[in-house]
């Protein structure tokens, strides 16, 4: 028994994959991507220099610290991360602000103590 191929299906199967292919190539050829950059190098990481520290204690309670203050030997780019640390066991850290190379921290909330205070841990980040 042969078969007998019939020229219309075999179009109509020639028809589909040819529309098939079309479709996935729109597809495929819409996309764009945008340029981007990559890069991997190293940099030297250095500290700041940390000098005029000052505390302001609190008017009312001397045993309360209000502030800090002190200076840093350069300017910290605009939006950098400023915050001190005075107690290394409660580990709050306080919120700074800059004018220059002053540097200002409220340390009220939560109010620092002078007895726990134990060290000042400086963070900058630009």
């Amino acid at each position: 028994m042969t078969r007998k191929f019939k020229p219309a299906r075999l179009f109509v199967a020639a028809m589909f994959f040819v529309v098939l292919g079309i479709v996935t190539y729109a597809f495929t050829a819409a996309n764009t991507v945008p340029a981007t950059k990559a890069g991997d190098g190293s940099g030297a990481i250095t500290g700041y220099v940390i000098t005029n520290v000052s505390y302001t204690l609190n008017g009312t309670d001397p045993s309360m610290i209000d502030a800090v203050t002190f200076d840093l030997d350069s300017i910290p780019p605009a939006g950098s991360t400023m915050k001190i640390q005075l107690d290394s066991v409660a580990a709050d850290w306080y919120d700074c602000t800059n004018a220059g190379v002053n540097i200002t921290c409220d340390t009220t909330t939560p109010q620092a103590m002078v007895l726990p205070a134990d060290a000042l841990r400086v963070l900058v980040v630009p």
